[in-house]
């Protein structure tokens, strides 16, 4: 429902959210899989409905004012007061999810090259708020 909502194909939401057309119909299959916290993020995001109504069927499916502007990303808010990391984590945002993790790692790359250290990474699942 939110894919057509937003007059989008599958093919076309599969590439805004950086997965293939197939994936996208497996998602809106009744014996699918599931799609990740993360993949549903940007579904809702990219299709402009409330997270909790795409991921439980609660609530409203359009966001209200309010609500679009608690969704706000950190980014966006005060917390980020460098603008240019403010502009790093805009395009990492707009980063396809398959060029994420190399984006990272060339990031990682030049900071080791910097202070002749490697940086600590993160183990899967750990979260980080800005």
């Amino acid at each position: 429902m939110a894919r057509r909502h937003a007059g989008m194909s599958q093919a076309a939401l599969g590439s805004a959210v950086g997965v293939q057309r197939s994936a996208v119909g497996h998602w809106e299959s009744a014996q699918g899989k599931f799609p990740s916290v993360s993949h549903l993020r940007e579904v809702a995001l990219i299709t402009g409905v409330q997270f909790e109504w795409l991921a439980t069927g609660r609530g409203k499916m359009n966001l209200s004012a309010d609500t679009e502007m608690d969704s706000v990303a950190a980014a966006e808010a005060l917390l980020v007061d460098d603008p240019l990391e403010l502009r790093l984590i805009v395009a990492f945002r707009d980063t396809p999810t398959k060029s994420k993790a190399p984006l990272v790692e060339i990031a990682e790359q030049l900071a080791e090259l910097r202070t002749g250290r490697p940086r600590a990474t993160l183990t899967k699942g750990a979260r980080v708020v800005l």
